[in-house]
């Protein structure tokens, strides 16, 4: 295998980039090519992919920036409150699907739209398209 064919196989490069606070904004820690700065976390991945591009030559607009807040003892909430939102996501995502079961076990045990839609609390309309979308 070539180095080109490994290289091509290998997928789009990873840039791991640490910001940490400052007065005038972040410093952007980009692992393995240095040190540069934004104003705020909204404009950081493309400071971040200008400053690789500049120091490397390379085209970075393919690779992934992957940045990461020191926000020292907010860290551990940042983390507990984004797991919290992926759990529960999670979970909506199951109740939805089991809706949508409930619904489709109703029609096919027999009962018309109507006693569904009673049962379940929604419209006709609704009983509708949770049986379509089964």
């Amino acid at each position: 295998m070539t180095a080109q064919t490994t290289a091509a196989t290998a997928g789009p490069t990873t840039y791991n980039v640490t910001a940490k606070r400052w007065k005038h904004g972040w410093e952007l820690h980009i692992d393995g090519v240095g040190v540069t700065q934004s104003r705020t976390l909204g404009t950081a991945g493309q400071m971040a992919r200008d400053y690789i591009e500049t120091l490397t030559g390379k085209d970075a607009s393919g690779g992934n920036i992957v940045i990461t807040p020191e926000l020292g003892d907010l860290d551990r909430q940042v983390t507990a409150v984004r797991e919290l939102l992926a759990a529960a996501d999670r979970q909506q995502q199951e109740a939805r699907n089991s809706y949508r079961a409930l619904a489709a076990d109703l029609r096919a045990a027999g009962l018309s739209v109507s006693d569904t839609a009673a049962i379940l609390g929604v419209s006709r309309g609704r009983v509708s398209q949770l049986s379509k979308a089964s």
